[in-house]
């Protein structure tokens, strides 16, 4: 893992070392804190900054045998530890060796390969400087090079930190907020009932009907504008949509709240006529609408029962994709109201779908305005890239792609962009090698730095959070 690090070819060396290697960061999805943020969180120890909440990490523990313990349990953060050195030989092949090593190279100056038997040195070093100064959640945002955090929120949250944060004096990188209405549309599930009320609540609206509902919606989109929100998220684990009217999506907003749930038919129809409710408003407010799809939850009932969701027992799902959603884009597009948007999936057999229905809806003078969106969790390792990333050359603009997102609740995840950005260069610099593409600096340059940085800064179009209150 020296400096050339994946890097196959001399054209790929020069397209990483003179175009992508210093480019700044735009992390437009995220599920970072806004309060540790804010409050620029320091970590007693390594465990604490690597291993708490790290659902990657702690599904190959488990496969290496290591009792849960020491991955959610009680013992000691060393021990665990300890746990994670054991297990990082055994990991070759997985992307998280390469994201381990990079990490402490990257921030420590480690570049000793982690094992058992230097765990204790290596825990020595590294938690000596994070004892020190400079390693807090804003200090590694800063090193990082990163312009912009996009975190991911709830309509119902107040976004107190964000305003806080976007007050600092001391702190350049722009942490916005990003709408993720969720539990809107997931009519049958138990969260649905209360967190109308809580909606309700929020936006100071008294909510009878479906009518008050999308009114309350829309004033939580309004407020995070006001925040300098202008990304949506959407978890389309199922992708769902039939057409519906105004009349019908009101009576099963009622049966839903009355009864607890609907058919499967009357979900469609809800959820589709709030998508479309909601992406008028995102493209009038010229937000990005992300549609993160095939997601298969909290399978293993018995450790969500003990640890709940977001423990490492999620997959990937299956199921058909193409006829909602195209119909879910064309009903916005029939009214000249479909936001940009970006679509990925959580199943690589949905990639050629997904890159040929995202052709169906570009125009109206914006570059790229469907994106189909980089490998992501479980795809988001070599092979899940590249062929992300070829799949998109095939299909469409490879030079229009607004490249990597980090998707995690880790201050050290920001060398994934740097893991990305070198496979990017060794993809384009093979092509140069075998004949397929010009040996031109200048294009393919301008066309690596874009990727890396410049298209997402056009097309999300951040700006600078107004101060907000509740």
């Amino acid at each position: 893992m020296d400096e050339n690090f994946l890097l196959s070819n001399e054209t790929s060396v020069q397209l990483y070392h003179q175009h992508a290697k210093d480019m700044p960061i735009i992390d437009y999805h995220c599920h970072l804190s806004p309060k540790e943020i804010y409050e620029n969180k320091t970590f007693n120890n390594i465990t604490e900054a690597w291993l708490y909440g790290d659902h990657y990490k702690w599904r190959l523990m488990r496969a290496n045998g290591v009792d849960e313990k020491f991955i959610t349990g009680d013992a000691s953060d060393y021990d665990k530890f300890l746990a994670w050195a054991r297990t990082i030989p055994m990991t070759i092949g997985n992307p998280l060796y390469h994201w381990t090593h990079l990490e402490l190279q990257r921030f420590f100056g480690v570049h000793d390969l982690l094992n058992e038997a230097n765990a204790p040195m290596i825990w020595d070093k590294v938690n000596r400087q994070l004892q020190g100064e400079g390693f807090g959640a804003r200090d590694l945002i800063t090193k990082s090079n990163v312009t912009t955090v996009c975190t991911t929120d709830d309509p119902i949250d107040n976004l107190e930190y964000h305003a806080k944060i976007s007050a600092l004096d001391n702190f350049n990188a722009s942490v916005v907020p990003g709408f993720r209405p969720d539990k809107a549309l997931e009519i049958n599930r138990p969260t649905f009932k209360p967190w109308v009320a809580q909606l309700s609540e929020v936006s100071g609206l008294v909510i009878n009907n479906y009518a008050d509902f999308l009114d309350a919606l829309e004033s939580r989109v309004r407020y995070f504008h006001a925040a300098g929100c202008s990304v949506s998220d959407h978890a389309l684990d199922a992708v769902m949509f039939e057409p519906a009217t105004l009349e019908e999506a009101a009576a099963i907003f009622a049966k839903g709240l009355a009864e607890g749930s609907v058919s499967v038919s009357e979900e469609k129809k809800f959820k589709g006529f709030t998508l479309v409710f909601l992406g008028k408003l995102y493209n009038e407010l010229d937000w990005v609408m992300q549609f993160h799809i095939h997601a298969l939850r909290n399978n293993n009932s018995v450790m969500f029962g003990r640890l709940g969701p977001d423990t490492g027992y999620d997959s990937i799902n299956d199921g058909n994709i193409a006829v909602p959603l195209a119909g879910l884009l064309d009903a916005l597009d029939r009214e000249s109201a479909l936001p940009k948007t970006i679509l990925y999936s959580l199943n690589p057999n949905d990639n050629h779908v997904i890159a040929s229905l995202m052709g169906c809806f570009q125009g109206g003078g914006v570059a790229g305005k469907i994106q189909f969106g980089t490998a992501w969790w479980f795809n988001d390792h070599k092979d899940g890239m590249m062929e992300q990333m070829k799949t998109l050359a095939n299909f469409g603009l490879l030079s229009q792609f607004v490249g990597m997102l980090t998707d995690s609740r880790s201050f050290l995840s920001y060398t994934r962009h740097e893991y990305f950005r070198r496979i990017l260069c060794d993809l384009v610099g093979s092509w140069v090698e075998n004949g397929e593409a010009p040996d031109d600096m200048n294009l393919l340059g301008g066309m690596i730095e874009n990727i890396c940085y410049n298209n997402a800064k056009q097309y999300f179009n951040f700006s600078t959070p107004a101060l907000v209150t509740n």
